[in-house]
């Protein structure tokens, strides 16, 4: 990336990871451990890439994100709360996350089971709130709820959840990979990107956003996928090679290393091509290519 985008995305990084610390500076004594839970997760690392979505869809829609960074802060909250739940015993059984211990390992079990639990509704409370206080309609509040609780629920990230644990140890087909992954993890890229456009006001650019993230979810899922495969703990956050001992299909064994690149390489060009329909996409532009080359 250029040093003027390099600049903005830490910009933005910075600003969402200050917005999210807010969220749990208030700690009640006799239920204190849980927002502590919650704060160890949402402060873990990650790059941000789903509020910073909204933001710049947002700011490309002609949006102020100033006065909705706090609402941004929401797909986080419902992306980590997924992390956690994820590697719960009874999930994924994931002892690691982005080079720290998962939360149920650095805080009970039942805790952490709680905090994904209050991420998962904090998001509503947040949205809400910006209505009440006027710095949305409630239509707004309406539309941006209803996509990111159908983003989340059986037709969204919970369902591709469930298609992937009834996928462990079977050969399913690249139709069915492509529509597990464009629910567990296209669905909230999508939401993202829709509720930038919603807070803008500018619903006629919906279907381009929503085309945009589908490659986008695709692509980046791709990029997981042959990480874990030639990636190293220091670079993921977790060990090499979880989903191989889970069995669990991946594009790497479904398509092989190299068709996997090379769909990653074409959904990244088709998503570009989306970004065509708005103004000053260049920043996006430029993150888009860039998540086809990471290393973590």
């Amino acid at each position: 990336m250029t040093e003027i985008n390099e600049l903005k995305l830490k910009n933005y990084c910075a600003q969402i990871e200050r917005e999210l610390l807010r969220f749990t500076q208030v700690k009640p004594e006799l239920q204190g451990i849980v927002v502590q839970a919650m704060e160890y997760s949402l402060t873990a690392g990650g790059k941000r890439l789903r509020p910073m979505l909204m933001l710049e869809f947002c700011r490309m829609c002609g949006g102020d994100i100033s006065a909705v960074l706090d609402i941004a802060c929401t797909i986080e909250m419902i992306h980590t709360f997924s992390l956690i739940h994820d590697d719960l015993p009874c999930m994924d059984n994931d002892d690691f996350r982005r080079g720290k211990p998962s939360c149920h390992k650095a805080f009970p079990e039942n805790i952490a089971l709680l905090a994904g639990d209050a991420l998962n509704t904090l998001p509503f409370e947040v949205i809400s709130g910006a209505a009440i206080d006027g710095r949305i309609t409630a239509e707004t509040a309406v539309m941006l709820i209803s996509v990111l609780s159908k983003s989340v629920g059986i037709n969204g990230m919970i369902g591709g959840q469930v298609i992937d644990l009834q996928s462990e140890g079977k050969d399913i087909s690249e139709e069915t990979l492509n529509v597990l992954q464009e629910h567990k993890t296209g669905a909230l890229i999508e939401a993202a990107c829709v509720m930038g456009v919603v807070l803008a006001g500018k619903y006629d650019k919906i279907p381009a956003a929503a085309r945009y993230a589908s490659a986008l979810g695709r692509a980046f899922q791709i990029v997981d996928d042959i990480l874990d495969v030639i990636g190293t703990f220091e670079e993921i956050g977790k060990p090499v090679g979880s989903d191989s001992e889970q069995n669990k299909s991946t594009y790497v064994s479904v398509l092989g290393l190299e068709r996997s690149r090379c769909e990653a390489d074409r959904l990244t060009g088709e998503a570009l091509s989306y970004l065509n329909e708005f103004d000053d996409c260049g920043f996006l532009s430029e993150l888009t290519e860039s998540l086809l080359e990471r290393r973590s």
